[in-house]
């Protein structure tokens, strides 16, 4: 490894200040990136659309509980793998989410999708002690079944559920703004 060169003090401080105002660009550059992501179309889709629950299947719109948002991660998984062959980044993601009380508390509700089957599935879920309600959703079209190893936000707007954007780790819809506001979902213009 190359070491970089040894200087005093002054000239340390005049390269750091360089290097402060491209950090900073880069930073407004990044804000500027996030709002245009908040500011994404919504796409209506079918709430009807059935995934597999516990107990058998169910529609989309029961995933939401009631509430007005829902927060979906999309578990990758590889058919016939033991449980220590899942997805590593997936299964440590889904650990991190085991009480959605905060969540819950602020009108939003959480569940896991997966292409697993369920005889599959719900070993693995009682294995790893995961809480939260894990829904296969094999050979279901976007935006339910597509692009698994992401967290998606939806919204509700009225009696349909409406994804506003999804992005790999990432859910605009609750993410914390600076000065501590909170982004609610709000229904599309519909004009």
């Amino acid at each position: 490894m190359t070491m970089p060169p040894i200087v005093d003090l002054a000239t340390w401080q005049a390269a750091r200040d360089e290097l402060l105002v491209r950090e900073k660009a880069h930073t407004r550059e990044g804000d500027a990136i996030a709002a245009a992501r908040r500011r994404l179309p919504m796409v209506e889709f079918d709430p009807k659309v059935e995934v597999i629950g516990a107990a058998g299947p169910v529609p989309f719109l029961e995933l939401f509980q009631g509430r007005d948002e829902l927060v979906v991660y999309k578990h990758m998984w590889h058919d016939g793998a033991p449980h220590q062959g899942q997805c590593e980044g997936c299964t440590t993601t889904a650990w991190h989410v085991s009480d959605a009380a905060y969540l819950h508390a602020r009108g939003v509700s959480f569940a896991v999708l997966t292409t697993g089957r369920r005889p599959e599935v719900a070993p693995f879920v009682e294995f790893m002690g995961y809480t939260q309600p894990w829904y296969p959703v094999r050979d279901k079209e976007a935006p339910v079944g597509d692009n698994m190893g992401t967290i998606a936000a939806r919204c509700r707007s009225g009696p349909a559920p409406a994804p506003p954007r999804s992005k790999p780790w990432a859910a605009p819809t609750t993410a914390t703004r600076r000065g501590g506001g909170r982004r609610r979902c709000a229904a599309p213009s519909r004009s």
